[in-house]
């Protein structure tokens, strides 16, 4: 059986890190615990685990707090986790019996569930580098978004990680670091430059959002599935800024670098929906039903590839005059959702309109 470390940073995260300390002392043989700078009761917390807790001046820097936190690891095997994440009964066998059987991986990605629904079902995940021989050494880069180099035999776990966050709201920190690399004359990096424009959406200053969006295109090393995403990105920044032509020009361009996604198929129906165009609103709603879920460590938004298109192909049809295929798809929604509000709604919606007619 393989040995594995658990490196952490950390930083007022009292509310969260025993309920992912929890989890992990289940799977882990070692756990090393790196504070950045607490004024909480975080490291007292963490000492009912390990004593194995270091004091890292932060430097605006995750990838170098990371690093350092590795440098203290010793076992076969490095594992990272934040401490708003959490590994449920079910994940933690998966990992028992992984860890059992591992041999000679060198990287091992496992699913990232950051958002559910009121069903528990993950909404939105993408997979992670989240455990790696520590022979190898492997380096953390970039100072936000970090992310750890692979090379090797990399290998996907059929394991879930799931983020837990519930103590924290979002904050300008990473803007703040994006802000001072450029005021101190600092090249982005292509990566960077994508997930700056992310940042600057997220605070509405959708121009400068776009221009860096821009920006990263003009790059020729952007990972594929940034690219499509990026797309996506800038489509927002146009319809926020009242340019839904050039939100669909740049949801096309999505279709360059490889099969169509559902996000993407959704938002173009949205676009005409706004318009009121029901017909080709429908049409890109339905193509989604037809597609085939991509094999990819990028993002995935599961309620887009089904329950999503569904219900807005009831609205369409409805709208153009097809009863029938509006019943239609409400039963596809109920056999997804059975216990869904709107399902019975449209039912009783669609019998008064019958009586009607």
């Amino acid at each position: 059986m393989a040995t594995v470390s658990l490196c952490m940073i950390v930083k007022n995260e009292g509310g969260n890190i025993a309920d992912c300390l929890d989890c992990a002392k289940k799977i882990v043989d070692e756990i090393i615990i790196v504070d950045t700078g607490s004024t909480d009761d975080t490291k007292e917390i963490a000492k009912r685990y390990t004593d194995k807790i270091y004091d890292f001046e932060w430097c605006d820097d995750f990838a170098a707090a990371r690093n350092y936190s590795y440098s203290f690891a010793t076992q076969d095997y490095i594992m990272w986790l934040d401490a708003d994440d959490i590994i449920d009964d079910e994940n933690i066998a998966k990992f028992i019996e992984y860890k059992d059987k591992i041999t000679d991986d060198d990287v091992i990605m496992m699913r990232y569930a950051t958002q559910t629904n009121d069903r528990g079902e993950y909404t939105f995940s993408f997979f992670r580098e989240r455990m790696s021989k520590r022979v190898n050494n492997y380096r953390w880069h970039e100072p936000v978004h970090e992310y750890l180099e692979k090379s090797g035999k990399i290998v996907q776990a059929d394991i879930v990680i799931k983020h837990n966050k519930h103590t924290r709201s979002y904050s300008d920190r990473n803007m703040k670091i994006y802000e001072k690399q450029i005021e101190e004359g600092k090249t982005l990096s292509t990566r960077g430059l994508y997930y700056y424009a992310r940042e600057l959406y997220s605070f509405r200053r959708y121009k400068a959002s776009l221009d860096m969006y821009l920006d990263f295109f003009s790059r020729k090393d952007g990972w594929v599935e940034d690219r499509i995403s990026a797309c996506e990105g800038m489509a927002d920044c146009c319809s926020s800024l009242g340019d839904d032509k050039k939100a669909l020009v740049t949801l096309f361009q999505s279709f360059l670098y490889d099969t169509p996604r559902a996000e993407i198929c959704c938002k173009i129906g949205y676009i005409y929906k706004k318009q009121n165009d029901w017909k080709k609103a429908l049409y890109w709603f339905k193509s989604v039903l037809a597609l085939e879920k991509p094999k990819t460590w990028g993002f995935i938004r599961a309620e887009f590839w089904d329950y999503i298109p569904l219900a807005e192909c009831v609205v369409c049809c409805d709208k153009l005059g097809d009863i029938d295929k509006a019943e239609e798809y409400n039963e596809k929604v109920a056999e997804l959702r059975p216990d869904s509000a709107s399902v019975e709604y449209n039912r009783q919606y669609f019998r008064k309109k019958r009586a009607q007619q």
